[in-house]
């Protein structure tokens, strides 16, 4: 019956529940056959208690089967009844027990056949009684074939009927049977019949005549017989499975679409089989036959792609089941996969590539590795070749012709096939990949337009280098160092180099890569003797270059215990002549000490990069064994790397980047102890007698300390703090007495190394911590007062030290010294030295971390009541400390979410503080509000949402009010002085005056007053636009008082507009960023959340929350006014450019962005357009050294343009951009007499300006001063002292337009200059 779902859960125990559940889901369907259901299952129910018979499922199993028994004999039974009993029949049999149908069976089949062979019945009959019969099947109570024939033979006679829904349920009831017969003796004769069934109609298909009006019978047959297949196969006893195999291959022989497609569809379904068992030797010959049909006639995109994965599942499969005649098909499969690539279709080349890789992987073992290998080498020896290729030659050829300029459009999926067979093939691949290897070299000469994958080329080369190893690769591609032109040699090799080798000799590198070293130093100084110094400096870089792969053969190299030795007396002569080279040589000493000191300690590399097949080769050859020996070898030349490595510490003036002391460090934690600290006292001693030296040049006063003096100090203070690591308790008290004094030391580099030496002590050596707690806290109280800034940092490492490695037990001893530190802590949040502040950051976040982590024996309540004692900071009366302690308040809920409803209930307090109108709480103020509206929630922030509104109008209404006249001054004297201003920006410039922040300045700072403006009105808006994406624009609105709904309306209006535009962009126009866009986390960056007015970081969304600035016609001019050039020669960034002649435009206007893909290709692309700007006299002039060419009045020379662009040089030149409007303008405005050139101040008679009486100084501007951003009242006074002249003219002017009060000239001057001339005459 159509529109019946079987296999529903349908049916429960009870009749009742039966006979409801059909009624229920079918009685108000519309359907004929659904309502005669309902109505033959009703009169079943009623007709059964009527009788009072009990209403059980075998009470409806009866009288189902015996109504269909009754009326399949009579012709004139109406269809749609023998349909609805067969239905019941086949939905109550499940509820049948088993005893029952096994007495019943005869019956039932007997009743069904007679069914299925009625010339009337519906096609939902025939589908009933095929589940009937399926389920006959499943409750056989004997195996022998005989009883269970006839039904599985009815199944198999509706496997190829032409009614869809019959054929389908027929292949569901074969497989299912199938499953059923699995373990049991019917397995094989159901299979045999399935099998014969399929013969016969091959046979049919063979002899069949093609009908004019329906087709080939006989072929539609088989292909429905196919259809089954492919749900039966998996289940066949294997000798069937292999007959029909050999079917499919003459059947795939037949090149039919259809046919082929159902064919593979099988074979998927065999090869993805995991547990299926098949004979390999047909399922490999399909596979073959497949290959090859694919090559010479596929061209479907789906049918390549399907063909590619399914040669990879199938070689798999049969590698598994028999490997030999596996590999022997190899290049077949190889050769096909080989002409999917050079198809254009991407699906399709993915598949191959995968294919191709997973099989070199699965498919290539060491034994067929190694037969090509001896092959390879018997045929070295011979003159002539007597026998053919092996399979490895075959495949590894395949590969390389991939190589050819055919596949060039797929050359970066080819280096990966490329890359993995060098992985597989390892150190033989010298034997195999010669070829390949050289046209990878050959690659390289190809110029960038042409080829488009040079990354993904020298990724394929560092493979290649990792798996052969610098000694094998350097000798098929070698860097000809021995040409007489430098040009020559194959310097692109030395990156590919420094970055792959892993696993290399020691040996190798001090015998063949320093006697290239000797080779080109002693060129380099042939080449200064003939005076080529340009030649000499770049074999110099080169020499540079060898050097710096030392680290890279030092990264797990296989010989450090036979070849360190060697390699060692060339180290440390070379460390003592040549500055240039220690850095590597120390990188490389680490990494051979850090390396074997995780294997031996057994850690993982803390770098967490995942490994290479190159780098697990090497890591495998370092067992604990082998890291041990290399240790002892290590240790046993840790005395002559200590002794030299120390005194070129001390000899030198300067550490890059601490690698000297890193080193000694390695190598104090693994030499022997004696000699540790051998060195750690001649150090001692030598630190003493320069101390005693200091001291008497001090006390003498006859003669100032030397910085050479101090700097020695240091030094050996750094040097002392490096061979920690090998000392004991009684060096450490020796050192510790050498640092007590030094940290009151008058001099501030020996007081920070002495900070820093305490720190590492306190950091490392628990036990003396515990020991000496409480004289290291008086020694912290006693020189506080004399600690200079710049060893604050060390300072307040030491300090978190005492703190958190106090023990746990003593809580209230651990609060007391929180208690006696937290103010200095707290303090150091607003220190001038960054590092300083960052540090003290980190201290107050590691505080809350060790009160608050439950893993590490915290609590939540110490979190809370250190965080209250930060808060009490807000009580004191000093602003520095008030802004402090807000600041120690947001990091901490920056850091612990639970602090953020906290951190709330501040909020009055911090509201009223803005009352005292002090720069420092207000910015402070501000970022705390930052940081709790970026980490809040909508719901928590929605509470305090009409309290922080109304907090922020209230107190910019109160600034406005208090400032309103110097407003208006300021407005007034700023207008007057603008020559150009845009007219969009003069609505943006009232609202900024309305609501921004007035700071106390004086009245002549109108330029930088009106940006402190405009960047305070920024940071409000800002948070308030944060809340409108967190909160929504209703919530906010609801809280908006009405005075301020304009800043609320200009804030919707811009966020519609971007909306809008970021909707309307087309796909070419967008901005499609890289992954390190969209992966940037989010951290902490006081710099920007308490973003100073004068530094002009209002973008304090970006780095730091996720939220981001929303960018009007506010932020594009404050950041103008970032500047101090003039206003009218700042572009106006316009982002929908697209033209390459604007590109350049856009460029200048802000930084490139590199991350942005898209920006960047356009960028790259249109580079070759850019043209230069027409020269105007706006335009500086730079001469080919660089210089600014200042030219007088009108005597500027005219440029001689050159016809021919190839000649021009453009050496120390400048690029213009072509033509703008800005650029037209300010021609316009030159020709029409009223731009301002500054001619009447040139003299006649010499060079420079002249003062003229009662006119503007020539040239005023207001020079940039840092002092001018100094919190020190002296230092801005005296940076304002050149303010004078700038606005001198200032009252005479007032109230005339700059182009006026420019061009004016006094009559008073003229008359004067006239009277002179009489007198004279």
């Amino acid at each position: 019956m159509e529109g019946i779902e079987f296999n529903a859960p349908l049916l429960s125990s009870t009749a009742d529940d039966f006979c409801s559940s059909i009624l229920s889901r079918y009685s108000t369907s519309t359907q004929e056959d659904h309502q005669h259901l309902c109505a033959i299952i009703g009169t079943m129910s009623q007709e059964l208690k009527d009788q009072n018979l009990p209403s059980t499922p075998i009470a409806y199993f009866g009288a189902a089967s015996s109504s269909l028994d009754r009326l399949s004999s009579s012709s004139d039974t109406p269809p749609h009844v023998i349909d609805s009993l067969a239905v019941i029949l086949s939905l109550v049999l499940p509820q049948i027990p088993i005893p029952i149908l096994k007495k019943k069976r005869e019956f039932v089949s007997d009743v069904v056949f007679r069914v299925l062979k009625l010339n009337y019945v519906t096609e939902g009959s025939v589908v009933s009684g095929l589940k009937c019969v399926a389920h006959l099947l499943s409750i056989r109570d004997s195996v022998n074939w005989a009883d269970i024939s006839e039904l599985f033979g009815v199944l198999l006679g509706f496997m190829t009927d032409s009614r869809i829904k019959v054929r389908r349920q027929s292949h569901s009831c074969i497989r299912d049977t199938l499953q059923s017969f699995q373990g049991t003796s019917a397995l094989a004769p159901a299979s045999e019949a399935i099998t014969k069934a399929f013969e016969k109609f091959l046979l049919l298909a063979g002899g069949s005549n093609a009908d004019a009006a329906n087709g080939p019978k006989g072929a539609q047959q088989v292909l429905y017989a196919l259809d089954a297949l492919r749900e039966c196969l998996p289940r066949l006893s294997i000798k069937c499975v292999t007959t029909i195999l050999k079917y499919y291959k003459t059947l795939l022989e037949l090149r039919q679409p259809v046919v082929t497609r159902r064919v593979t569809d099988s074979l998927n379904v065999v090869c993805s089989h995991p547990s299926l068992e098949v004979s390999a030797e047909p399922l490999l010959d399909l596979l073959c036959a497949l290959a090859l049909y694919a090559s010479t006639n596929e061209t479907s995109a789906d049918n390549m792609t399907f063909t590619a994965r399914l040669l990879d599942v199938g070689m798999g499969k049969v590698y598994s089941l028999n490997r030999q005649i596996c590999v022997v098909k190899l290049p077949v499969v190889f050769s096909t996969l080989k002409d999917i690539l050079a198809s254009e279709h991407e699906g399709a080349i993915f598949s191959a590539t995968q294919a191709l890789k997973s099989l070199i992987n699965s498919c290539i073992d060491e034994t067929l590795i190694k037969q090509g290998v001896d092959q390879v080498t018997i045929n070295m020896n011979a003159e002539t070749r007597k026998s053919g290729p092996t399979v490895i030659e075959k495949v590894c050829a395949t590969i390389e012709s991939l190589l050819d300029y055919h596949y060039g459009v797929v050359w970066d999926m080819v280096f990966q096939v490329v890359s993995t067979l060098f992985g597989k093939l390892g150190n033989y691949s010298s034997y195999f990949m010669r070829g390949t290897l050289k046209n990878l070299a050959d690659m390289q000469r190809l110029p960038d337009e042409d080829f488009p994958f040079r990354k993904q080329l020298h990724e394929c080369l560092g493979s290649a280098l990792g798996a052969m190893g610098p000694e094998t690769f350097l000798s098929l591609l070698p860097l000809k160092l021995e040409a007489d032109d430098l040009s020559k040699v194959n310097v692109w090799l030395l990156p590919i180099l420094k970055q792959y080798t892993i696993g290399a000799h020691l040996n190798f590198f001090t015998e063949s890569v320093l006697s290239m070293v000797g080779l080109i130093k002693q060129k380099s100084r042939q080449l200064e003797l003939e005076g080529r110094i340009i030649s000499s400096r770049s074999a110099d870089a080169l020499v540079y270059s060898l050097w710096s792969l030392l680290p890279s053969f030092c990264n797990y190299p296989l010989d450090t215990a036979k070849s360190f030795k060697d390699l060692e007396k060339a180290l440390c002569g070379v460390l003592s002549e040549e500055k240039d080279i220690r850095g590597v040589i120390c990188s490389a000493l680490q990494i051979l000490v850090q390396q074997n000191k995780r294997v031996t300690e057994k850690q993982d590399d803390p770098t967490g990069t995942e490994v290479g097949i190159a780098e697990q080769r090497a890591i495998s050859c370092y067992t604990p064994q082998v890291a041990a020996d290399n240790l002892r070898v290590l240790r046993s030349s840790a005395h002559n790397l200590l002794t030299v490595l120390s005194r070129i510490l001390l000899e030198s003036s300067k550490d890059d980047g601490g690698l000297l002391q890193s080193t000694i460090h390695e190598f104090a934690s693994i030499a022997d102890k004696e000699v540790v600290k051998k060195i750690f006292l001649k150090t001692m001693q030598k630190l003493l007698n320069v101390t005693q030296k200091a001291a008497k040049a001090e006390n003498s006063n006859s003669m100032r300390i030397d910085d050479s003096s101090n700097d020695l100090r240091a030094r050996l203070f750094d040097l002392a703090a490096s061979l920690l690591p090998g000392l004991d308790g009684e060096e450490i008290n020796v050192l510790y007495s050498a640092v007590k004094p030094a940290l009151q030391d008058v001099e501030s580099l020996i007081q920070k190394r002495a900070y820093k030496v305490l720190s590492i002590i306190l950091q490392r050596y628990n036990g003396f911590l515990t020991s000496r707690l409480g004289e290291l806290l008086q020694l912290m109280i006693d020189v506080l007062p004399s600690c200079h800034f710049s060893a604050k940092r060390y300072r307040l490492d030491c300090l978190y030290y005492l703190i958190a490695h106090t023990p746990k037990d003593s809580e209230h001893r651990r609060h007391d010294i929180l208690t006696a530190f937290l103010t200095e802590i707290i303090l150091a949040l607003k220190e001038v030295n960054k590092k300083t502040r960052n540090r003290a950051y980190d201290v107050l976040v590691q505080i809350g971390h060790t009160y608050g982590d439950e893993e590490n024996g915290g609590k939540k309540e110490n979190l809370y009541q250190f965080f209250n004692m930060v808060a009490g900071g807000l009580a004191l009366e000093s602003p520095h400390m008030i802004s402090a302690a807000m600041k120690g308040i947001a990091r901490l809920a920056y850091e612990f979410s639970d602090l953020v409803s906290t951190a709330y209930n501040l909020l009055p307090s911090t509201f009223l503080l803005l009352q005292r109108k002090n720069r420092e709480i207000i910015k402070a103020n501000l970022g705390l509000l930052k940081v709790l509206v970026a980490k809040s929630q909508a719901e928590g922030l929605q509470m305090c949402l009409g309290n922080m509104v109304e907090g922020l109008l209230r107190w910019q209404d109160d600034t406005k009010n208090h400032f309103k006249s110097k407003v208006c001054v300021e407005l007034v004297l700023y207008f007057d002085r603008m020559v150009v201003f845009f007219v969009e920006e003069i609505s943006f410039f009232v609202l900024a005056l309305q609501y921004a922040l007035v700071l106390n300045f004086s009245p002549s700072h109108s330029t930088l007053w009106f940006g402190y403006v405009t960047i305070a009105f920024d940071i409000v808006k800002h948070i308030l636009e944060m809340l409108v994406k967190k909160c929504g624009m209703d919530a906010v609105k609801a809280v908006m008082p009405e005075e301020h709904m304009k800043l609320l309306t200009n804030i919707r209006k811009i966020k519609e507009r971007r909306e809008k535009k970021h909707a309307t962009s087309s796909e070419d126009t967008k901005s499609y960023l890289s992954r390190a866009t969209t992966s940037r986390i989010s951290r902490w960056n006081h710099t920007k959340i308490f973003s100073d007015f004068s530094d002009g970081e209002t973008d304090s969304g970006g780095e730091y929350m996720d939220t981001k600035t929303v960018s009007g016609r506010h932020s594009k001019f404050s950041s103008r006014l970032k500047s101090k050039a003039s206003l009218r020669s700042k572009r106006i960034h316009r982002p929908d450019k697209s033209l390459p002649e604007d590109l350049f435009d856009q460029l200048e206007d802000e930084p490139l962005d590199l991350l942005d893909q898209h920006k960047t290709r356009s960028a790259l692309r249109s580079s070759a357009h850019l043209k230069r700007k027409q020269e105007s006299d706006d335009e500086p002039e730079i001469d080919p050294e660089g210089r600014l060419i200042v030219c007088e009045g009108k005597t500027r020379k005219e440029k001689t343009t050159d016809p021919d662009p190839d000649v021009r040089s453009d050496a120390g030149g400048s690029f213009k951009s072509v033509n703008s409007r800005k650029t037209q303008k300010r021609r316009k405005t030159s020709d029409s007499g009223w731009a301002y050139t500054g001619n009447e101040y040139a003299s006649k008679k010499a060079g420079g300006d002249l003062r003229r009486k009662d006119k503007l100084e020539p040239y005023a501007y207001w020079p940039l001063d840092r002092k001018m951003m100094s919190r020190r009242p002296e230092h801005r006074a005296a940076a304002r002292k050149g303010m004078a002249s700038v606005v001198k003219m200032t009252k005479k002017l007032e109230g005339k337009s700059a182009s006026t009060a420019l061009s004016m000239k006094l009559i008073k001057f003229k008359g004067q200059k006239k009277g002179s001339k009489r007198k004279s005459s």
